[in-house]
């Protein structure tokens, strides 16, 4: 009884996300002949054209830096992290969620997974090496960016072990190794199925070689389902160190509206709820752009609405604890600081953010908002502009309405910080438009698990 139950579930569970029965070859062959034999479409090339103006103006603002020094930015005494570092902080928060989402759906056992998990990883990549940049190109002299990194004294020179910038570095860097290992070792499988399909020598040398010898004997699966779900174990701790640590380069200050327990995980669940907001939103566009509705089901849409709805929830309840332990503990600097972010020249960026990360995902409620794309890109969006202006504010508001009424100075962007920002934006979308022509987006392997669980239960 209890056996036959569970194949009800199984079965249950297989058909929700994979709507009808698929063969293996018929999963391999939605999935691979799009890079191996489809053309790229108008607007692929549309959007490849404005990838490659976007790179080149972040290149161009990275160049003229150099040139000129940070003075280009609307960094002042008062605030000298401006945009730079509340790029990287909202970058590294996108960057986190791709595996943090992989790694529990995995050790979860969520067969939905399987979906979404290889371009949300590349996703973590792609992210977090833009947010690496930032606090190098922050230096002044990034040229001493080494200096960073703990190395033999011979000219009596030691890191600052007090400076933000140094955790940030073992942060990023443990962070980003593992992410490629994660993301490589799953994806291995699927690249020598590429190896085997493809139709060019070209074809077969290069996925032949990333693909290790590859061969799919039962040794190699038990080897592979033991060392990748081990990395998901790791994943998962690493992923709420990093943010934390990114979290207590503000909470270990002296600041009024900084210096705050809640500082980590609030940006453990910010960086959650921005990531996902993001894989949302490549989701569907590689929905509708590869035509794998039946891959990427409206049930994957639900249950992905469903997570940010969640995450909005916790957002808000973190404002609201944010301003009522400025309230309570009845520091006159800390009731100030959450007034001028109400009622000062931030006001109207700050109502924006509260819209997009609490108001907007409310819409989620409903089922039929939660499968409907539009509705959903939405609030996707909506919630990443969001989280930005929240990155822009923390960074900005705090060091403009410091402890010292003398030291008041608003900080104003200039154009290099804009065009720096919109430039990542661009060179993001660069590489991903880059794997998706490379790379299999879909977990083939995953899915035909899937496939055999559905025709099996």
């Amino acid at each position: 009884m209890a056996t036959t139950k569970l194949h009800l579930t199984e079965r249950e569970t297989a058909a929700r996300f994979l709507p009808r029965e698929m063969t293996y070859d018929e999963v391999t062959r939605d999935v691979s002949e799009q890079i191996l034999t489809k053309r790229v479409g108008r607007v692929w090339w549309i959007f490849f054209a404005i990838s490659i103006l976007g790179t080149g103006l972040m290149l161009a603002s990275i160049a003229w830096l150099f040139i000129e020094g940070i003075g280009i930015w609307g960094i002042n005494t008062s605030n000298i992290w401006g945009f730079a570092i509340a790029n990287y902080v909202w970058w590294i928060g996108i960057g986190n969620a791709g595996t943090l989402i992989s790694s529990m759906l995995l050790l979860t056992r969520q067969k939905w997974r399987s979906s979404i998990n290889r371009f949300a990883e590349a996703m973590t990549l792609f992210a977090a090496s833009i947010a690496g940049l930032f606090p190098i190109l922050h230096l002044g002299r990034p040229y001493y960016f080494f200096w960073l990194v703990p190395y033999p004294s011979t000219m009596d020179l030691w890191p600052q072990w007090r400076s933000p910038l140094v955790w940030d570095l073992f942060a990023i860097a443990s962070y980003l190794i593992f992410s490629i290992l994660f993301w490589y070792t799953g994806v291995i499988p699927d690249l020598a199925t590429m190896r085997d399909r493809a139709r060019t020598t070209t074809g077969r040398v290069l996925y032949g070689a990333f693909a290790l010898g590859w061969t799919g004997s039962a040794r190699d699966w038990a080897r592979y389902e033991k060392y990748y779900k081990a990395m998901a174990a790791l994943g998962v701790p690493l992923v709420c160190s990093v943010h934390s640590v990114v979290g207590l380069d503000f909470a270990a200050g002296l600041a009024p509206g900084w210096q705050e327990t809640i500082f980590p995980p609030y940006f453990v669940v910010g960086a959650m709820f921005s990531g996902f907001a993001m894989v949302v939103t490549l989701a569907i566009a590689i929905r509708w752009g590869f035509g794998l509705r039946h891959l990427i089901t409206d049930n994957h849409l639900d249950l992905m609405g469903k997570i940010l709805l969640m995450g909005s929830l916790i957002m808000g309840i973190s404002y609201a604890t944010e301003w009522f332990m400025s309230w309570y503990g009845g520091s006159d600097a800390d009731r100030s600081v959450v007034s001028f972010e109400f009622t000062g020249p931030y006001a109207p960026w700050y109502w924006l953010m509260l819209f997009g990360n609490v108001l907007a995902p409310q819409l989620l409620w409903f089922r039929t908002a939660r499968i409907n794309t539009a509705i959903l890109i939405f609030v996707a969006i909506m919630i990443n502009v969001g989280m930005w202006l929240e990155r822009i504010l923390i960074v900005a508001v705090t060091p403009s309405h410091d402890q010292l009424p003398s030291q008041w100075r608003l900080y104003s962007p200039t154009i290099w910080d804009w065009s720096l920002f919109i430039g990542t934006l661009g060179f993001f979308l660069f590489m991903f438009l880059c794997f998706v022509r490379l790379v299999p987006v879909v977990s083939m392997h995953e899915v035909k698990q899937l496939a055999h669980e559905r025709r099996s239960a």
